[in-house]
Parts: structure tokens; C-alpha cells; sequence
């Protein structure tokens, strides 16, 4: 973990595409917020998406937005959540679940910093940060023909491997300390400490 800190800190100040790689809950959606405000970013939006809990289509709109009358229930122009982080961070969790369409947009937009709205034909400009974390072994992937290689090396500039809880020693005791105080206190409920046999 020591590692981790010292990488975050030397690249949080940097533009550069960052790639969080671990197990789930080894806490990556924690580290990439960290890079956010420990960057010149950090007044700027934190915008975050999970990729693999929305389909295609639908990630799609969220990513680059949307036009007036694009789809049925498009009512009006949305933006999506490359403008919402326009001049901060975009953080996409599960980069490794997208399909292989949303990956050649995805590419363009790291390439070019620009893109169009689902439906639009206006170019819409953006200055983003992107940090991207995923539990899949994306070398493996592309070796596979599942991920891009391209895509794959615009975003392994900078990557950063989360270590597993079980190899972090006594970090699962103090996690499960802060945790415990943090639910007591949101559920208004008095303080207990883990038993020995607990912890």
C-alpha cells in the first residue's frame, strides 16, 4: 500500500490516464477520488460510472449524452458524463465490461478529446481527466480479441494495482474499525468494539 500512495501522489498532478487494477472492493473508486483531489482538478467535477451496470445502449447516452428526439423518451438534450466532468475527472469502474463499439468511441474520445451526442452531429469539445479501474486482466483480454489493444494502451499510461485485503495485514482490522464507527454513527447507535475473536 505504501507503494500505491507513492505512485498516487506523484501522478495525481499529472494529466495522465491512470488504470486501477484489482480485485473488487480492494477499494479503487477510494484511490481514484484520492487522485482527484490530490489534483490541481480537485475544485472540478468527480463524475463516476459503473460500466458494467448499464447496457450498451444506454451506456452509451450516459457516456457522451444525448439529442432531443434521439430515441423514444428523449424529451431533450442531456448531457452526458464526459460534459458533467468537463475540466475535472471522469472515473469509469469495469472499463473491462464495455462492448467492443463503445471502445472505439471511448478511444476517440482519449485521442481527440471530443466526441458527439447520441443522435447529434456537433462536435463537443471536453477537457477530461480519466481515470479507469477494472477486476479483469485486461492484457489477457486483448491477447483474446475481447479488448482493444489501442484502447488498452491509451489507458494503461499510469497503472496502479490495488493489493488484495488478505495481503494487507492488520488493514482489515483498521478498515473494519472505521467502518464500525461510521455505520454506529450513521444509524445512530452507540459505539461497539469487535470482540477479540471478531477481530
Amino acid at each position: 500500500m505504501q507503494n500505491v500512495y507513492r505512485v498516487a501522489r506523484q501522478v495525481a498532478g499529472s494529466r495522465a490516464t491512470v488504470i486501477i487494477t484489482g480485485e473488487s472492493g480492494t477499494g479503487k473508486g477510494e484511490l481514484a477520488r484520492a487522485l482527484h483531489t490530490l489534483s490541481p482538478r480537485a475544485s472540478a467535477p468527480f463524475v463516476a460510472l459503473h460500466c458494467a451496470a448499464l447496457a450498451e445502449s444506454l451506456l452509451e447516452s450516459e457516456l457522451f449524452g444525448h439529442e432531443k428526439g434521439s430515441f423514444t423518451g428523449a424529451e431533450k438534450r442531456r448531457p452526458g458524463r464526459f460534459e458533467q466532468a468537463d475540466g475535472g475527472t471522469l472515473f469509469l469502474d469495469e472499463i473491462g465490461d464495455i462492448s467492443p463499439l463503445l471502445q472505439v468511441k471511448l478511444l476517440r474520445v482519449l485521442q481527440e478529446r471530443s466526441f458527439e451526442r447520441v443522435g447529434g452531429n456537433e462536435t463537443v469539445n471536453v477537457d477530461v481527466r480519466m481515470i479507469a479501474a477494472t477486476n479483469r486482466d485486461l492484457a489477457k483480454d486483448v491477447r483474446e480479441g475481447r479488448f482493444r489493444e489501442d484502447l488498452y494502451y491509451r489507458l494503461n499510461v499510469v497503472r496502479i494495482d490495488m493489493p488484495p485485503l488478505r495481503l494487507r495485514g492488520g488493514d482489515a482490522v483498521v478498515l473494519a474499525n472505521h467502518f464500525l464507527r461510521h455505520f454506529a454513527e450513521e444509524n445512530h447507535s452507540p459505539v461497539r468494539t469487535f470482540t477479540e475473536r471478531a477481530r
